[in-house]
């Protein structure tokens, strides 16, 4: 008994009232993710809908279990709380959550009695070392370790907020020696996996031609995730009588051996090895299992098996697994994703309670109902609907147009008339099925003087200059890294040629050595006797600069490197065109190594791990404002004001393949209902009618997903120029909208000159859609200024996006005139006349 209180409705009351407290500190989520904050025990899925504010919750999550622990989830009541306790948090509690300050007459709240409040509402505060929050890419978790580092008391690093591969190398790290590895392991990326298997065909004399190295690693990929070894995949091949599984498991056998002996570990095997860690040492297991209490993982929706064995061994201990996903956005099946984790997870975890995040902050009412109507046509989910608070917006668009010039012209002239009303061109995106769709859609940015960059082109730590000093890094630290060596050992150029290679290399697999071991042996073998003063010399200086490794620090001993390889020398001797950026690049990696050096103060091994574990993603350089080009899978995770969605056609959006195979066009349509969904203001759809794709010329419909849109969601716009050059006889389609894709072929030709029609649907009068006007498009259209035939350098021009400016040159030639003009706002811009033309005029001084 607690005074005149009965100790049920004592408990009771407490609990309430300790709860209600708690909320207050989260006030300012929804209700829903006020709930999945305040659940804190057992296995918890969070259907987390695009543009919910997951990350937000999982912050104050973890906001949560560092101030208040279990408490906001339990009935527990501690024996030393007494009645007066009991009204003082049921009056914290009942107070407006602006007057945290106050209580309920109005008398402040000091520290003291804060400090009262947080005691009464704490039950076994977590650690933040027994925290794990896994994500998929290095900037979500340096996202998650910067809002982490914001909260109170909160020391970041002690939470490991890393990617599955990272979590993975540093447990590795420390008890791979379990497996027979050597804990100096270094990680091969994917262009080293590559290389290594292009030599493996070559030795066992197996045709590239007919088994490309990335295919062959795609099939070890998928049996490593199987937790099937080489010698697994080979035994079912022979079981099936399948050649050609039987000569890719040869290589995989190889593949194995080769890493093993080199020491080395790809992606998969990161993740792989420690799986079956925790399966043959079951001490290490349970040392992990009681070190995390709480395990939380981001994107669940993109995991494969072995993510999903890793978390499920890692949240065996407490149970405590939080999944934070959204089935609608499962678009990795090609790398191996499996949407089952997410939609059998009530299944592999029993008890598991399930929260729907399903209010939007990110987009308009109309781009959400669009995006609701085209992704409820798939049967393999489990069910939400996007809401959200926002306007309604104006509804997304499809304009089709004639072909993929115009198409890409009537994209920039869209993108020109929105900077024109004064938004960045990096609030615009276009959005692609396939990399080969940018093509024009780049002619036409440049055309127009649109700055802009490729999302996934060529980036920093992929060109070739700096893979060599990465290359040259690793077989530093870790010399019998085959595939690193092979690519330095003559390069830059010391006098040992292929021939020298292949001789040394074949020595190496006789003595069962790795090749840098193999050296010593080159006097004695008589191919190599005249390679081996030069081999000697190379083996020497790698052994010189391991030698400073331990007593330099990593950006002196970088120098040392360059200077004693002469690396940079043989760039500017070179004294290509390209040899100039190429030595800036080399120096510039100086910069990454400081910047690393000074973030993390760590080794050489955890530089190497860092740039390893790099995504496209992590490197993106936000800063520089440029329209961005990518594909639909590149834009996950991200938003912007204005999306294209290019090239909404049957056969390129859903691909070819996919038609035909249920389960392949509902990954098409969760592709599209991401890419939706990265529009915040305005969503553009774009169809034409006829497409050159690797040289071939086809006809196109515009995209079943197009008419799974209901006609209250969406307008059809005719583009200047979209069906007034065609020679094929007709000008139309008809379909009805939002009723599915039943038909094998809803679009039928109609004799009509009113543009694209439709017959009735929902919402919609049955009839066609009237050819919209050119007023339709941007004011500066084709047609709409008058080209500037008379321009001359000196004169006073005002372009629509850039402003004034003055004409500084004019070249002449191609049929066209590359002018320059300096403007006030953007300074000095290159043009092509014909197209800059319409988008500006002359002006007075």
């Amino acid at each position: 008994m607690h005074g005149d209180v009965n100790v049920m409705d004592f408990d009771n009351r407490f609990a309430a009232a300790r709860r209600e407290a708690i909320s207050r500190d989260f006030y300012h989520l929804n209700s829903r993710q006020r709930e999945a904050v305040l659940t804190t025990e057992g296995p918890l899925l969070l259907l987390a809908g695009a543009g919910s504010g997951k990350t937000t919750v999982l912050i104050d999550r973890i906001a949560n279990l560092l101030k208040y622990g279990r408490a906001s989830d339990s009935d527990d009541v501690p024996c030393d709380v007494t009645e007066s306790d009991l009204l003082f948090l049921e009056e914290y509690a009942g107070t407006p959550p602006d007057g945290n300050r106050a209580d309920s007459s109005g008398n402040p709240l000091n520290d003291d009695r804060q400090v009262r409040v947080r005691e009464l509402c704490s039950l076994d505060r977590v650690d933040p070392r027994e925290i794990i929050a896994i994500t998929f890419t290095n900037k979500a978790a340096g996202e998650m370790k910067r809002r982490l580092a914001r909260l109170p008391g909160c020391i970041a690093e002690d939470i490991w907020a890393m990617t599955f591969h990272s979590a993975c190398s540093r447990i590795l790290r420390r008890n791979i020696d379990n497996l027979g590895y050597d804990r100096s392991f270094t990680i091969y990326d994917a262009a080293d996996s590559t290389a290594l298997m292009k030599r493996i065909l070559k030795d066992l004399d197996i045709d590239d031609r007919d088994f490309a190295p990335k295919t062959v690693l795609n099939y070890i990929s998928r049996a490593k995730d199987e937790m099937n070894s080489a010698g697994d995949f080979i035994a079912a091949a022979e079981k099936n009588y399948d050649m050609r599984r039987k000569i890719i498991g040869k290589a995989y056998a190889e593949y194995e051996t080769r890493m093993k002996s080199s020491n080395s570990l790809d992606f998969d095997d990161l993740i792989l090895l420690t799986v079956r860690l925790f399966r043959q040492c079951p001490d290490v297991l349970r040392y992990y299992q009681r070190r995390f209490k709480y395990v939380l993982v981001d994107e669940y929706q993109d995991t494969n098996n072995l993510q999903y064995l890793l978390a499920s061994d890692l949240a065996g201990g407490y149970g405590n697994i939080c999944v934070v996903g959204d089935d609608d956005q499962s678009i990795y099946k090609f790398r191996g994703a499996t949407i089952e984790n997410i939609l059998s997870f009530e299944k592999h975890f029993s008890d598991a309670r399930v929260i729907r995040l399903e209010q939007n902050y990110r987009s308009t009412g109309l781009i959400l109902s669009a995006a609701n109507d085209v992704i409820r046509n798939n049967k393999g989910r489990k069910g939400k609907n996007l809401w959200t608070r926002n306007d309604a917006g104006k509804k997304p668009e499809l304009h089709i147009t004639s072909d993929e010039r115009s198409e890409a012209q009537f994209i920039a002239d869209t993108v020109i008339a929105s900077v024109a009303k004064g938004r960045k061109w990096q609030e615009h995106a276009v959005l692609y099925r396939m990399n080969a769709q940018s093509n024009q859609l780049e002619t036409a940015f440049k055309r127009a003087g649109i700055p802009y960059r490729v999302f996934g082109g060529t980036g920093f730590y992929d060109r070739a200059e700096i893979k060599d000093m990465i290359a040259y890094l690793c077989v530093i630290y870790n010399p019998n890294d085959d595939v690193r060596l092979l690519r330095v050992i003559n390069n830059p150029p010391r006098g040992i040629g292929d021939t020298t290679v292949n001789r040394l290399t074949e020595l190496a697999a006789r003595l069962d050595r790795p090749v840098f071991e193999a050296i010593p042996e080159a006097q004695n073998h008589e191919g190599l006797k005249s390679a081996y003063g030069r081999l000697q010399q190379f083996a020497a200086m790698i052994g010189e600069l391991r030698s400073l490794m331990d007593t330099l620090p990593l950006d002196e001993l970088y120098d040392e490197l360059l200077n004693k390889t002469g690396y940079i020398r043989m760039l500017e001797e070179k004294r290509s065109d390209e040899s100039g950026a190429r030595v800036e690049n080399v120096r510039e990696l100086k910069t990454n190594i400081i910047s690393f050096v000074t973030g993390n103060g760590g080794t050489l091994f955890d530089f190497l791990s860092e740039t390893a574990l790099l995504t496209d993603l992590d490197r993106d350089d936000s800063n520089t404002d440029r329209a961005v080009m990518m594909t639909m899978h590149s834009a996950k995770g991200l938003e912007f004001d204005t999306v294209f969605v290019a090239g909404a056609e049957e056969g390129l959006f859903p691909g070819a393949r996919s038609i035909g195979e249920p389960e392949e066009m509902e990954e098409e349509r969760r592709l599209c209902y991401v890419a939706m969904t990265r529009a915040m203001r305005a969503l553009y759809f774009t169809s034409a009618r006829r497409r050159m794709i690797f040289g071939k010329t086809s006809s196109s419909q515009p995209s079943r997903f197009i008419r799974e849109i209901s006609g209250e969601n969406i307008e059809i716009v005719e583009s200047p120029g979209g069906f007034s050059d065609f020679d094929n006889g007709f000008t139309g389609f008809s379909f009805e909208y939002g009723s599915g894709f039943d038909s094998p072929n809803p679009y039928t030709r109609t004799e009509t000159s009113q543009g694209f029609n439709r017959s009735s649907g929902p919402g919609r009068k049955a009839g066609s859609l009237e050819k919209r006007s050119a007023s339709r498009a941007p004011s500066f259209a084709p047609g709409s200024h008058q080209a500037v035939p008379d321009i001359k350098e000196g004169d006073a021009v005002e372009h629509e996006a850039f402003g004034p400016g003055v004409v500084t040159s004019l070249t002449p030639g191609g049929g066209d005139t590359l002018v320059e003009i300096l403007f006030e706002s953007s300074g000095k811009k290159r043009l092509l006349l014909n197209s800059a033309s319409k988008y500006m005029k002359k002006r007075q001084w």
